[in-house]
């Protein structure tokens, strides 16, 4: 499987904006179809965004469209994700993940892959 690894969290003020990054290392990145989830404390781990291997097809959830930007740079083996007008309710760790298989999976349950996460806190 690949290897993944985020970065870029932090604490940042209602209305602000983070990027989050997310490094691979060990297969072909490219084959690969990469997705952003998060989790906060008592809740269960949710979908936010998802990017095809190539980068031509993305998918977002519906709490997140217009603020969140998911891409992807395959030559670094990174993707990324940009989010602007931060709210409170964005608090979590965010998780990237990454699958061999195509179209818009949103279940955790069908990322093999896994990084360790980030912690994203929004003061309101």
């Amino acid at each position: 499987q690949v290897q993944l690894v985020e970065s870029g969290g932090g604490l940042v003020q209602a209305g602000g904006s983070l990027r989050l990054s997310c490094a691979a290392s060990g297969r072909t990145f490219s084959n690969y179809a990469m997705a952003w989830f998060r989790q906060a404390p008592g809740k269960e781990r949710e979908f936010v965004a998802a990017v095809s291997g190539r980068g031509l097809t993305t998918w977002y959830a519906d709490s997140v469209k217009g603020r969140f930007t998911i891409s992807r740079d395959n030559v670094k083996n990174t993707g990324y994700l940009q989010m602007n007008s931060l709210q409170f309710e964005d608090t979590a760790v965010y998780y990237c993940a990454a699958t061999l298989r195509v179209g818009p999976r949103k279940s955790p349950l069908e990322y093999p892959s896994w990084g360790q996460g980030t912690q994203v806190t929004v003061s309101s």
